[in-house]
């Protein structure tokens, strides 16, 4: 598979094909196949790949190129002109279809969390600098005013605040809930195989070009493990579902005073501390759901994300790291019907 970052372009093989992509990554065996189109490129700030075999839909790239504007123009919070930057600006109280739906989702798995995943933590994601630079010096409790789920409401189209100050940041859905905005496209378009790729999260459907299910790897989660499938811990096969990884050994960074800040902020108390739970991979309806469900299980740790998996029929695979710093593997009984060959999970 040919990567070309910040361009999009069109490869069409019948030969082998071999992808790894973030946290999660795509293997096709070498074997003669059906041909297989596949597009790749650059947008949303990370790479994304799209494989279809078979007969691909006229316009492709234009089609993708307008999902992905979409998207960005709604949900991101790096774009200053979209929706949620202005809501979160309080210029406009107006929700669209895809925050909605988002925000939605983010309440059913904040409660299922007890509040430990929540999207009103935008205040201290950029506090700690995520979103741009890190406060030297922050007021917590000020901060912590402005978190809670269960402040925010949707109305009639509007969004409720109960404090005018809050802010949202949707980046622990949005990117898998684009996922899914792109194989509805390809839905609408009745391509019955194929395996949507953005940054790692990913939906599948149908076959792949050797008529079995898509093949997913899954990298072992180490600081200094930044090249996608060096390391894996195995791989799940899968169709007709999403899957997404969340982890804190690559998204963390270091002030000018040497401080390391990972990724997982507590909404509840403000603190910001690397979970025991190195990554945690989901599958799922869709892949807006896994990706929440990734975030909230790192949240939570591995002791409370064991309790869940435990109490909901939700399919994990957890690596977690003991009082000695040695990482172990634990999968839910939901997981186990994708397991591939090796994959092992203690109980």
């Amino acid at each position: 598979m040919t990567m070309i970052k910040g361009k999009r372009i069109i490869c069409r093989r019948k030969g082998c094909a071999l992808g790894i992509l973030s946290a999660v990554g795509i293997l096709m065996s070498c074997v003669p196949r059906p041909e297989t189109t596949v597009l790749e490129g650059f947008a949303l700030g990370t790479t994304y790949s799209i494989t279809i075999v078979g007969d691909v839909p006229a316009d492709i790239r234009m089609r993708v190129d307008s999902v992905f504007a979409e998207a960005d123009a709604s949900m991101s919070v790096f774009n200053p002109e979209s929706l949620l930057s202005r809501i979160n600006r309080n210029e406009t109280d107006s929700v669209d279809a895809h925050i909605t739906y988002c925000i939605e989702l983010a309440r059913k798995v904040s409660e299922l969390s007890s509040g430990k995943y929540d999207v009103t933590v935008q205040p201290l994601v950029e506090a700690f600098g995520f979103s741009g630079k890190p406060q030297q010096e922050m007021d917590i409790d000020s901060l912590l005013a402005l978190v809670g789920y269960e402040k925010i409401a949707v109305e009639q189209g509007r969004l409720i605040k109960r404090v005018p100050g809050m802010q949202i940041g949707l980046n622990s859905v949005a990117k898998g809930y684009t996922v899914d905005m792109l194989a509805g496209l390809l839905d609408r378009e009745g391509v019955a195989d194929y395996l949507v790729d953005v940054g790692g999260e990913i939906f599948c459907r149908g076959a792949n070009g050797r008529g079995k299910d898509w093949v997913v790897g899954i990298d072992t989660p180490f600081e200094g493990n930044y090249v996608p499938g060096a390391y894996m811990q195995g791989t799940i096969s899968v169709s007709g579902v999403g899957v997404a990884t969340s982890g804190n050994y690559r998204n963390f960074h270091t002030d000018s005073l040497g401080r390391k800040f990972t990724h997982i902020i507590d909404p509840t108390t403000g603190a910001n501390t690397a979970s025991d739970l190195l990554s945690a991979t989901v599958v799922a309806a869709n892949c807006a759901l896994a990706d929440a469900y990734g975030t909230m299980l790192i949240a939570v740790g591995f002791d409370g994300a064991r309790e869940l998996l435990g109490k909901h029929d939700i399919a994990a695979l957890l690596i977690y790291a003991d009082e000695r710093g040695e990482m172990h593997p634990f999968m839910s009984e939901a997981m186990k019907r994708y397991a591939g060959p090796g994959m092992k999970g203690e109980e």
